[in-house]
C-alpha cells in the first residue's frame, strides 16, 4: 500500500510526538485498534512515522471484541492491518457481562476499565513498552469539559502517561488533530470504519457534551478555543481556596465564639 497523508497532518503528528516525546529508540508500540475511524487514522498514521523515522520502533494492533449481541466482523481491521504490514490479533473481552452486572455504573466506565486492561494484560504478555490509543484533540476538549461537570475538577487525559503498575507508557499521537480532520482523511483515503456493535453508541454523557459545545460555540466562535486554552497547565486564574477540614473549621468558630 502506498501511504501518504498532507504534509499539515505529517506536521500535527509530528508536533505531538516532539513535543510530547512520544516515540522512543526500541520502542514496541501496540497499537488499542476498535476499527471506528479515529484508531484506523491512527494505525495509518503510525505506519507513515515508522517508515520516515530515523528512530527504529515497531508497531502492532490489537482489538479487543466487546461481545454484544450485534456481530462485530474484524476481517476488514485485519485486511486493512495486513496491507499496512502491521501484526494484528483480536480477543474475545465479555464487557457486555460486565456491563449487565455493574448497571449502577455509567456503561462506558465499565467498558473503557476492561478494554484498558486487556489492551495492557497483551501489551505486557507480548513485551510491548508502549500502548498508543486514537484520542484527538476534541476529545480532550470534552473530557475537560466532562471533567469540571460531573466530578468538579479540571482534568483531562495527557498526551503521554506511564503506568507504573505495568511498566507501560501510554502515548496518544493524534492529540493534535480535530476530529474533522480525521474524518476529513478516512474519505479521502477511502477507508470504511466499522460501525460501533455497542448498543450505547451516541447516547453518552460524551456525546451530550460535544452537541453543547456545538450549540454554545454558535454564539461564541471562541468557545472551543478557550477550553482548549483552559486545559493547559498554567491557565488557572483566581480560584476559591480550598475548602478547609472541620477540625479546621472548628478552631477558626471557637475564635468567634470564645469570651475573654
Amino acid at each position: 500500500m502506498n501511504i501518504n497523508i498532507p504534509q499539515s497532518y505529517f506536521s500535527k503528528l509530528m508536533r505531538a510526538v516532539v513535543e510530547f516525546e512520544l516515540i522512543e529508540q526500541g520502542d514496541r508500540i501496540l497499537i488499542g485498534v476498535s476499527g471506528g475511524k479515529d484508531s484506523i487514522f491512527l494505525t495509518y498514521a503510525l505506519a507513515i512515522l515508522r517508515e520516515r523515522l530515523k528512530k527504529d520502533f515497531t508497531i502492532a494492533a490489537f482489538t479487543v471484541n466487546p461481545q454484544f449481541d450485534d456481530p462485530f466482523d474484524t476481517d476488514a481491521i485485519a485486511s486493512f492491518c495486513k496491507k499496512l504490514d502491521v501484526p494484528y490479533e483480536v480477543v474475545d473481552v465479555d464487557i457486555a457481562g460486565a456491563i449487565a452486572e455493574q448497571d449502577d455504573k455509567s456503561p462506558c466506565f465499565t467498558c473503557a476499565f476492561f478494554r484498558r486492561g486487556a489492551v495492557n494484560r497483551y501489551a505486557v504478555e507480548h513485551q510491548m513498552n508502549k500502548v498508543a490509543y486514537a484520542h484527538h484533540h476534541d476529545d480532550a476538549v470534552e473530557t475537560f469539559l466532562m471533567s469540571l461537570f460531573y466530578s468538579g475538577q479540571l482534568n483531562t487525559f495527557r498526551p503521554k502517561t506511564y503506568l507504573d503498575k505495568t511498566d507501560i507508557t501510554v502515548i496518544r499521537p493524534l492529540v493534535y488533530f480535530r476530529e474533522q480532520e480525521i474524518i476529513d482523511a478516512i474519505q479521502y483515503h477511502g477507508f470504511t470504519p466499522i460501525p460501533s456493535p455497542c448498543p450505547h453508541n451516541g447516547n453518552t454523557t460524551r456525546q451530550t457534551v460535544k452537541e453543547l459545545i456545538e450549540t454554545l460555540g454558535k454564539d461564541n466562535p471562541n468557545l472551543y478555543n478557550h477550553l482548549a486554552a483552559g486545559m493547559r497547565e498554567g491557565a488557572l486564574g483566581e480560584l476559591w481556596p480550598a475548602s478547609k477540614t472541620r477540625k479546621e473549621m472548628e478552631r477558626t468558630y471557637r475564635t468567634f465564639i470564645a469570651k475573654g
